[in-house]
């Protein structure tokens, strides 16, 4: 197993290579520990399902980037992905078959809903890497990227009817342009903590989230020249 594994990285990041850092191997690499730490408070855990899932969850990330129709679910076309090189590398059929869950409904805004333990871990990992410290540098690297704002003040609900697919509060963002860390963080980022399965990652976000609304007090205070 231990040459699978390093198989499967190597793939993995080969494939991502060239992509932007706030959605890099790295990331991938921060989910996986933090899935091996959430799977130490969970019983029954297929670790070999949760590894591998963890390692591919992402393989199709530079598909979805470059598709500028938006009609591309990385989470769906990378469970796809996954499955040919899992059957390449002389995986069963039921194990595939679970990582493909895992890796297809690890996405906030996905419709595929988490059922293993596993895909509970993973979804939660992948989400847990989107709080906290990280999750400001992430953001902020992801606003560079995409010419978007590091600060707008623009009304809330005005933005999410605006500039998010159906109005929605979970709706894709149709003018990356527009978009800034702190509507990042008010439409989704702090909402995640009420979306995570496991109490592990739920005792972990709990820490991150303190961080980050301290953090965006004060930008908004340091924006408004208050400090």
């Amino acid at each position: 197993m231990k040459d699978k594994y390093q198989k499967i990285r190597e793939i993995v990041e080969k494939k991502m290579q060239g992509l932007p850092p706030s959605h890099d191997f790295s990331h991938v690499m921060r989910v996986y520990n933090l899935c091996l730490t959430i799977a130490k408070h969970e019983n029954k855990v297929d670790l070999e399902v949760l590894k591998i899932a963890a390692l591919l969850h992402d393989i199709a990330r530079k598909e979805e980037d470059l598709d500028s129709s938006g009609n591309t679910d990385h989470a769906v076309l990378g469970a796809e992905i996954a499955e040919k090189i899992l059957k390449d590398l002389g995986f069963t059929e039921d194990k595939i078959s679970k990582i493909k869950h895992c890796i297809a409904c690890h996405r906030y805004r996905g419709t595929n809903k988490p059922e293993t333990v596993e895909a509970k871990i993973l979804f939660d990992a992948d989400k847990l890497d989107s709080i906290g410290a990280i999750g400001i540098a992430r953001s902020f690297c992801w606003q560079g990227e995409n010419k978007a704002r590091i600060y707008s003040d623009v009304p809330l609900k005005e933005y999410i009817k605006e500039n998010l697919v159906g109005g929605k509060l979970n709706g894709k963002i149709k003018d990356k342009s527009k978009h800034a860390a702190n509507l990042e963080f008010e439409t989704k980022l702090k909402h995640i903590p009420e979306r995570l399965y496991t109490e592990r990652a739920k005792a972990i976000a709990k820490e991150r989230m303190r961080f980050m609304n301290e953090f965006f007090l004060r930008l908004k205070k340091e924006i408004n020249g208050e400090l």
